[in-house]
């Protein structure tokens, strides 16, 4: 007997830190349900996101992206999931051809029941849009059969904006919100890991208990369930159901 498929989810994050701020509950979330999760890091971040490491005085580039690798493989470890880092710069990122291919061939050797990435328009950080039109772009060729013929390829994965810093200036409104109060001390363990960013710790806390309100009141404020805390997603493709309940 065949022995059943494991699902599987990709999460491409711009910088080392994104995932954890933006997705890392539903990370801790679905790696407690079996799934096997791997995280792209795009860039470490070590430009633009690493106030804290270059105020210290001495550093260099290679340092600030060790302390970043340290801080999300830390993050990665809590939350259940594996990562990888592209190492591709920030501020600006930049991908060439052979980095969306290296990301296709990630697609492909995964093959994800869902995927993860930043929202399409955001005008304070254009690392994130970029993350985002990569990681489209690679899903689409990764369901290409003319891209390395004889290899099996991607279906159609949902793909899913996590929320950005600022939502009503990128033109992100979430139409998910996911319960994720059961691994919210996991998630809260692993943002602790970015200690290079410090100043978010309140700022996130505050959103998943904002969200939490959100979802709470969208399954009925009677309703018996106890959401706390919750994390928003923007879905980029429409749901193919034969139930609307």
């Amino acid at each position: 007997m065949s022995q059943p498929i494991q699902k599987s989810a990709l999460v491409v994050s711009a910088h080392s830190a994104d995932f954890v701020w933006r997705a890392g509950g539903a990370i801790a979330l679905h790696a407690q349900q079996g799934y096997q999760v791997h995280v792209v890091c795009l860039s470490f971040g070590e430009r633009g996101e690493s106030a804290k490491l270059w105020r210290k005085g001495n550093m260099t580039e290679e340092t600030v992206k060790a302390h970043r690798r340290e801080e999300a493989q830390a993050a990665a470890e809590i939350l259940g999931a594996s990562v990888e880092f592209f190492d591709i710069g920030d501020y600006p990122l930049r991908a060439d051809k052979e980095t969306l291919f290296r990301l296709a061939d990630v697609y492909r050797r995964l093959q994800p029941h869902f995927v993860l990435t930043h929202s399409m328009q955001d005008p304070y950080n254009y690392d994130h849009p970029m993350a985002s039109n990569l990681a489209q772009e690679a899903r689409i060729i990764a369901q290409a059969e003319g891209y390395r013929p004889g290899e099996p390829v991607v279906q159609a994965p949902p793909v899913y904006c996590f929320e950005p810093h600022q939502p009503e200036q990128c033109n992100w409104k979430p139409d998910v919100l996911l319960d994720i109060t059961s691994v919210w001390e996991k998630k809260y363990q692993a943002i602790q890991c970015m200690q290079g960013q410090e100043h978010l710790w309140e700022y996130y806390t505050r959103v998943a208990l904002q969200r939490g309100v959100q979802a709470k009141r969208n399954i009925g404020i009677t309703a018996a369930r106890d959401i706390v805390h919750a994390e928003g997603f923007q879905s980029i493709f429409p749901r193919v159901t034969e139930n609307l309940a």
